[in-house]
């Protein structure tokens, strides 16, 4: 005999589930560009938020040692006492080294800057000069 309707059994079919595919992938192609796009700009917003704390601290040096680092010592004379800095004041970074940038490379520094103070910037996530992110001078 053949079975009745009412004992079919549950779940789906090659169909529907296709178009739930479908639509899942519809989705992700919509929201994936603009999740991307804010994960690239929240990177961007860390970096400038990093190098004004770098620069705050660089002044803070100032004051104490009455000068910047110079470009050979860089940021590393704010958790290594350099030879020749007197009033140096232990570490002025928190952690104890000086951190990277959003993508894992090294902040970029120069004293004299451009113009008078220093320069603090990234170099992105290429890692190749072009745009800065932030110059302080």
């Amino acid at each position: 005999m053949y079975p009745s309707c009412a004992k079919r059994t549950a779940g789906f079919t090659l169909v529907e589930l296709l178009v739930v595919l479908a639509i899942l992938g519809l989705l992700a192609g919509l929201a994936g560009p603009q999740v991307m796009k804010f994960l690239g700009s929240s990177k961007t917003k860390t970096a400038r938020l990093q190098i004004e704390d770098l620069v705050a601290t660089l002044d803070l040096y100032r004051l104490e040692t009455e000068r910047y680092p110079t470009g050979e010592e860089g940021l590393e004379a704010l958790v290594t006492k350099p030879g020749n800095a007197t009033n140096w004041n232990g570490l002025y970074l928190k952690k104890g080294d000086v951190p990277k940038d959003p993508w894992g490379f090294e902040y970029q520094y120069k004293f004299p800057g451009e113009h008078e103070g220093v320069d603090v910037w990234i170099l992105g996530a290429d890692n190749r000069e072009g745009a800065r992110a932030k110059t302080r001078t």
